[in-house]
């Protein structure tokens, strides 16, 4: 049996960060702590906590004054802050930036006038949260059922609870749609929650069966346990490795694992053990792991640390550094501790160490590794001497008596805060490209970022190196302090510029406007042409004022063309577009050009049953009617010319509304060329064509009705161009004389 666990699986930022916050909360507490209700649905975790002396309560009232209090990650109405003060107690809130984001904006539609409706379960924390930053005035909707229920607004502004199924989200808000008149969907799903829902179908719908390890109470795993089971496959969900049951995996071949946002990576190792046991109590069958490495861990692969073994060094040292404090209290001067973040001088660069002056008995070594997180081949690069710079203390004293300091180590820690507000606001940080790794690009923003490579553009980039160096703007989209990981995305924001300069395109494009554009791609109805951020279509049949066989006759990708707007669809923000509008129409003064009688060069370009169409000039067709190919009779038209002949024609008739010419070949030279010498001309194609023992229909020496021509022919046999009754008569018994 094989057992896989899924990509995304247990811990989300949130909670991991509220954890993280709890615990360091726990070691530097000064009096009672306490959580306002269980910091994350997890039985297990909540029990750690208190052993660490976080005592749960369910009302702030119950907290001792002067004591601290922990938000936890769902978050709480603003009115409890205020209750805090009033306690005088300390609030350590660790509400999910993403849930945060969704109180704000709850606040915002709100004092906009709009009727808030939340998307999730009434019960749940964060949204009776999320009611109170809506002053206490929103409706909750769990799904379209209760959304059909809801009565007509003028305004509704739509939030979800950051764990709901995004599908469940969609068809609640497409209900809605019916149900006012403005409505403003904000998508407040959290993106980790959607990436561990889909991680866990696609691994659901690849084996027999699937675990679901988390808290019974935890709502993000039962909706993982809830689409899990949708997907037609047994899912059981456990809390802990002891409830997993031996017939669970009787004659199963593969099984799979994923784990809600409160599940700990601890219990998730524990369930995942359990089953890799060989013992004939539990499954007696053979497991093999299989987990799945995305590409962002290549950052936590790629970055590493040396804060463990700088803290080891820093224990076996406490008793120098005392002794070291107490001389530098005598002498006046700046005592420094492992681990502490300083101000220093740049006073002295070598080629590979810089030295910083930081007030101490002596000047401080920041060695060249620890300039940057990146490889550095010049000291000059990075620092100049007079620079003032943070440096984090490695060691106070090394077996050369230096001070070891690192500006890298400083830099990462002043940016992990920076990051985090990026995160939580939502805006861009600014980096430079230091490298190409596999699957993207490491980027500079005070400590390594991973950019993959599928988020560096709007499509796909062939050449990652052309970024090295640049300085790019980006969206942090995912933290992992713990893991040293940062990964961020310039997509991001392209796809922000990309929707307001297409929505302000839209708002302000018109008919008949004449605009540029560049042709991004070919297909065989037409060309696809970007006009700035919107791709038209330049229909095979607007290029030319001729026919062509592809569009590739007439444009390439690449090429920057003018082009006329001849449609404009907002709703569904569709543009056609003209090429030939813009160009000359070669039947602009083509009397003039051509009048009649005159005898002009033409070449022919196809051959129909009842003439030749021959090109005077591109844009420009005429039809020489059978009748008029030759003074005797002819069959058809194949036996007198063939595509690609240059003739030279005589005009008969030219109308230019309905761009046709007829034409002769018969009348060129007033029509006195001698039967003789056509019957000669025509002699070889009539062999040529006996030769290829194409049966021929003969022609009956009666007037016939002529077969009518496609739009696509330029003229037609009623428009004047087939020969008169009296015309064809004449020719017959001609012949017959003859």
């Amino acid at each position: 049996m094989k057992v896989y666990v899924a990509a995304k699986a247990g811990f989300c930022f949130g909670v991991k960060r509220a954890i993280e916050m709890a615990a360091r909360s726990a070691r530097d507490r000064d009096g009672p702590l306490f959580s306002l209700g269980p910091l994350i649905h997890n039985p297990q975790v909540v029990k750690s906590l208190a052993e660490k002396g976080i005592k749960k309560i369910e009302d702030i009232n119950d907290a001792t004054p002067h004591g601290t209090i922990i938000i936890r990650s769902h978050g709480v109405s603003p009115g409890l802050h205020q209750r805090a003060a009033e306690l005088n107690l300390h609030v350590v809130d660790a509400t999910c930036p993403y849930v945060t984001k969704s109180q704000k904006i709850a606040r915002e539609l709100k004092e906009n006038g709009f009727q808030v409706v939340i998307v999730g379960e009434k019960d749940h924390a964060e949204v009776r949260a999320l009611i109170g930053w809506a002053r206490g005035d929103a409706l909750v909707i769990a799904d379209p059922s209760e959304a059909v229920g809801l009565p007509r607004y003028s305004s509704i502004g739509i939030i979800a609870q950051t764990t709901q199924p995004e599908q469940n989200f969609r068809a609640v808000v497409e209900v809605l749609k019916s149900k006012c008149d403005r409505i403003q969907v904000c998508d407040t799903i959290c993106s980790a929650t959607n990436e561990r829902q889909t991680a866990a179908v696609e691994l659901a719908k690849k084996v027999d069966v699937m675990i679901v390890v988390g808290g019974y109470n935890s709502a993000n795993t039962q909706k993982l346990a809830m689409l899990c089971r949708n997907t037609g496959r047994p899912t059981h969900h456990v809390e802990t490795a002891s409830q997993l049951e031996p017939q669970w995996f009787r004659d199963v071949k593969s099984v799979g694992i994923t784990a809600g946002a409160s599940t700990p990576d601890w219990i998730i190792e524990e369930v995942y053990r359990r089953m890799m046991e060989k013992d004939d109590k539990n499954l007696n069958e053979e497991v093999q792991p299989a987990e799945e490495v995305t590409a962002e861990e290549v950052t936590s692969e790629e970055v590493t640390t040396e804060e463990d073994s700088a803290q080891e060094t820093a224990d076996d040292t406490t008793s120098n550094e005392q002794m070291q404090e107490n001389m530098a209290e005598a002498m006046d001067v700046r005592s420094i501790r492992s681990g502490e973040v300083v101000k220093g001088t740049i006073v002295q660069i070598n080629d590979d160490e810089v030295l910083v002056d930081v007030g101490a008995k002596s000047e401080g070594v920041i060695p060249i590794k620890e300039l940057s997180c990146y490889d550095v081949n010049s000291p000059q690069d990075i620092v100049q001497v007079g620079d003032e710079i943070e440096v984090l203390v490695l060691k106070t004293e090394d077996s050369d008596g230096r001070i070891i300091l690192s500006k890298e180590r400083a830099d990462a820690e002043a940016a992990w805060s920076e990051l985090e507000k990026y995160l939580d606001n939502e805006e861009p940080v600014e980096g430079t490209v230091r490298d190409v790794v596999k699957g993207g690009l490491l980027v500079d923003v005070g400590l390594r970022a991973f950019l993959p490579a599928s988020l560096v553009e709007l499509g796909y980039v062939e050449d990652l190196n052309q970024y090295v160096g640049q300085t790019v703007q980006a969206k942090v989209i995912e933290l992992n302090r713990p893991r040293r990981k940062v990964i961020i995305s310039r997509k991001a924001i392209l796809e922000e510029e990309s929707v307001k300069k297409r929505h302000e395109l839209m708002e302000n494009l018109a008919e008949d406007d004449i605009v540029k554009g560049v042709v991004r791609r070919l297909t065989n109805f037409g060309a696809f042409v970007d006009i700035g951020g919107i791709d038209g279509l330049l229909h095979i049949s607007e290029m030319a004022w001729y026919r062509i066989e592809h569009p590739s006759d007439v444009v390439s990708v690449g090429d920057e063309l003018e082009v006329k707007v001849l449609r404009v669809d907002k709703e569904n923000e569709k543009v056609s577009l003209g090429l030939k509008q813009v160009l000359p129409n070669p039947w602009e003064n083509v009397e003039n050009k051509y009048p009649v009688d005159s005898i002009v060069d033409a070449k022919v370009v196809r051959l129909a049953p009842f003439g030749a169409f021959v090109q005077m000039e591109p844009g420009v067709e005429g039809l020489v009617h059978i009748s008029h190919l030759a003074e005797h009779y002819v069959s058809e038209p194949a036996e007198i010319v063939s595509e690609g002949d240059e003739i030279k024609v005589k005009v008969l008739n030219v109308d230019p509304d309905e761009k046709r010419i007829r034409l002769s070949v018969r009348e060129v030279n007033g029509g006195n060329q001698s039967e003789e010498k056509q019957e000669k001309q025509s002699e070889p194609k009539r062999e040529a064509k006996r030769e290829q023992k194409v049966e021929r229909p003969q022609r009956q020496p009666q007037a016939q009705p002529q077969p009518q021509q496609n739009d696509n022919d330029q003229d037609s046999v009623s428009d004047g161009a087939t020969a008169t009754i009296g015309e064809m008569v004449g020719d017959i018994f001609k012949n017959r004389d003859k």
